[in-house]
């Protein structure tokens, strides 16, 4: 693979992250990449920071696989194509349990804080155009639903956001397999057997993984409690299935189709929202990017919103709708 921009990988000491409960590295290794000319030239460059999804890593954002484009490749095309150019931060927000939805939890780590660190760090070692009109968020699935909160919860940091089959309406995405989770920690002797036979596994089986997506680590991000033998809660019962509607509420409050209302005018002050989903999600994703679509209508929030005629694996061809968005709007 050769870009006509190029990579650096920094090694982010992350402050945020050095008190992490699980013990999970705080240094991080974080590739940039940085666009053509900008070795040449003396100018500063907008910002996009990407998010990638659950079970990945920053550095996998990069890697070269000759099937499926990386995002270096992509942002190559985009400004090759004509789009300004831009310079694109792939942040790491991994936990041992595949990841943090990038949000502060007691249960996992301060992830919410170490992107908003990162932003900092990355003003200060390049040359950015250091301000939210010139800073934007994207990310898929776990990433995209990252990209959606902290750009609702951080405006003065970001001024436009982008997200490919983002987490969102939680009925349809985790409450479904609630039961079929239950029965995966059963089989393990309860929650505690579960984590120390994941941790264990030198392969994961699917329904391990499929537990954890859809439940043991959603709950890690959600529903945080120091007080909980496991530090936190579940929503629901590991010996009969029964939802515990109070933790299931505690969830319900980070689900983007309900913090849109809530985040109404951080939304309106963004200068890009822009969001897309499969209409094959395997997840049910398109069900909840359609909610949240019609959400924002109702509230007169500008946004474009596209549905593709696909599913939730391998959709990389798709991120460059996104990011010559990104690229356009971030260098006016």
């Amino acid at each position: 693979m050769r870009l006509a921009g190029r990579v650096v990988i920094e090694e982010f000491d992350c402050v945020a992250l050095r008190d992490n409960p699980l013990g999970d590295p705080a240094r991080r290794q974080i590739p940039v990449y940085l666009p053509p000319g900008y070795d040449r030239s003396g100018r500063r460059y907008p910002v996009i920071y990407w998010l990638h999804g659950f079970t990945g890593t920053g550095l996998g954002a990069a890697n070269f696989n000759p099937w499926v484009p990386s995002l270096p490749e992509l942002m190559d095309r985009v400004i090759l194509e004509g789009a300004p150019p831009a310079i694109l931060v792939m942040a790491d927000g991994w936990t041992r349990y595949g990841g943090s939805q990038y949000l502060n939890s007691s249960a996992t780590g301060r992830y919410e804080d170490a992107v908003t660190e990162l932003v900092a760090y990355i003003d200060t070692y390049y040359r950015t155009m250091a301000s939210r009109n010139h800073r934007g968020i994207d990310g898929k699935s776990s990433g995209g639903y990252g990209a959606l909160v902290l750009a609702m919860r951080h405006p003065q940091l970001f001024g436009a956001v982008a997200a490919h089959s983002g987490d969102m309406y939680f009925e349809a995405c985790y409450k479904v397999d609630f039961w079929r989770a239950v029965d995966t920690l059963r089989k393990h002797g309860g929650l505690a057997g579960f984590l120390q036979a994941f941790q264990a596994a030198p392969k994961k089986p699917e329904e391990m993984v499929r537990a954890m997506v859809s439940l043991v680590a959603m709950a890690m991000a959600y529903s945080p409690n120091p007080a909980s033998p496991h530090g936190f809660d579940l929503p629901v019962d590991v010996e009969t299935g029964e939802v515990n509607e109070v933790v299931w509420a505690r969830w319900l409050q980070w689900d983007p189709v309900h913090l849109v209302e809530r985040h109404a005018e951080a939304l309106r002050s963004l200068r890009l929202i822009y969001f897309e989903c499969g209409s094959r999600d395997q997840y049910n994703l398109h069900h909840g990017a359609r909610i949240l679509h019609r959400k924002l209508e109702r509230l007169g929030i500008r946004h474009e919103y596209l549905e593709f005629d696909d599913d939730h694996t391998q959709i990389n061809y798709r991120y460059v709708e996104s990011l010559r968005r990104l690229c356009n709007v971030l260098s006016a």
